[in-house]
């Protein structure tokens, strides 16, 4: 930790501003991952000056390397950098619980009427403006990030190989190990070079399934099947919607197709993490003990695999191999990142109305450094007065 971070920490009311910040966030955070660690970077590192772009870097690096929601994740780092433990798990919750709340008076909704309102209206106006937060942060990330050519490459190549279809998660481990491989044979030093590549393999078998017993819907088996999705997905809404359909479809009978994609619809279109969509089906299947269990398990995984690998960043960076596997895996995650900007901006930018929007956004954050909170919150005025009007 820098010295600058540990007066942060010795500050006065640190766990306060823990709950402050990520309460906002998890109110505001519409657009995904991408955008949410956009966010967070606009008000830990440029506004309160938690950490430094290294750091944050750093920290990224780490929750792509472990299973679970990257942002939510990122939070629960950032309460813990800014205030211990108790941030560690204040960090994670106050980011998750307004969109559990939001989520349950859906699935209460949906469970009464059959059908759920949408929100097309107002993220039509925060889509373009969190596309331009996402750009932002990504600016300045990448220069801190690209340090060199090698590591320019490197993300480059990622950001091209995701637009393809290249697996996630081998992208991550691939760009890590690359940086590896070069620079500890730069140094002459190609044998050692394949034994930290093996060293640093990928992680090994997912859990086993959960029993379950086909037909009634049981709380325990509920639990124990979104314990398992939590320890071991990787990537996106989409691979969440592969684990819950082979899970809750096909191998339990609990959902229906349309029930599962509109629980996906739902966890997409409110703000914060897409894992709520554990809650939508938990209240769908058995109420507010069902969400409350779903809710719990899937995000369990994540604090206690932030837990265990955050004491091991310095480590990591003492280490020149580890290091290096780090940067790797950095600049692949901002590669990945710049992917979903510009699949996002496909869909969000899609008229005159919504490009001035996006430009709008991007000069106040780099002429005049508006709190991206603010302009979320404008944006979302904004696409509904434009859609009332326009009928």
């Amino acid at each position: 930790m820098t010295p600058g971070e540990a007066a942060s920490r010795s500050a006065s009311g640190p766990l306060a501003e823990v709950v402050g910040v990520f309460l906002k966030l998890g109110i505001i955070g519409f657009g995904g991952p991408a955008a949410h660690i956009a966010m967070m970077r606009d008000e830990v590192v440029r506004r309160r000056r938690w950490v430094s772009d290294e750091r944050f870097l750093d920290l990224l690096g780490m929750t792509n390397l472990i299973p679970g929601p990257n942002s939510t994740e990122m939070a629960i780092h950032l309460g813990y950098v800014r205030a211990g433990w108790p941030g560690l798990l204040l960090g994670g919750a106050c980011f998750i619980v307004p969109a559990v709340a939001i989520v349950l008076t859906l699935a209460g909704l949906y469970v009464r009427y059959g059908t759920t309102p949408t929100a097309t209206w107002v993220l039509y106006g925060v889509l373009p403006v969190i596309i331009a937060i996402v750009a932002q942060a990504m600016w300045a990330l990448g220069r801190t990030a690209f340090r060199n050519g090698l590591l320019a490459m490197v993300g480059l190549a990622v950001l091209g190989l995701s637009l393809a279809g290249v697996n996630e998660l081998a992208l991550l481990f691939g760009g890590g190990v690359l940086v590896v491989l070069v620079r500890l044979a730069r140094r002459r030093a190609v044998g050692v070079a394949a034994g930290a590549a093996a060293a640093l393999g990928i992680p090994g078998a997912a859990l086993g399934q959960a029993a379950a017993a086909a037909g009634a819907v049981t709380l325990g088996t509920m639990f124990l099947t979104f314990l398992k999705i939590g320890a071991v997905l990787y990537g996106s809404g989409y691979v969440l919607l592969a684990f819950l359909r082979n899970d809750f479809v096909h191998r339990l009978g609990w959902l229906t197709d349309r029930q599962l994609l509109d629980a996906i619809a739902v966890g997409q279109v409110t703000p914060g993490p897409v894992f709520t969509t554990a809650t939508f089906i938990g209240y769908v299947l058995a109420g507010g003990p069902g969400a409350l269990l779903a809710t719990v398990a899937i995000f369990l995984p994540s604090f206690v695999f932030v837990a265990l690998s955050h004491p091991l960043l310095p480590r990591i960076r003492g280490s020149r191999a580890a290091g290096a596997f780090l940067d790797g895996v950095n600049v692949a995650a901002l590669g990945l990142m710049a992917a979903v900007m510009l699949q996002l901006a496909l869909s969000a930018i899609v008229d005159g109305f919504t490009a001035a929007l996006a430009v709008l956004a991007g000069a106040l954050l780099i002429l005049r450094r508006v709190n991206s909170a603010w302009l979320v919150a404008g944006a979302a005025a904004a696409g509904v007065a434009y859609r009332w009007l326009a009928g």
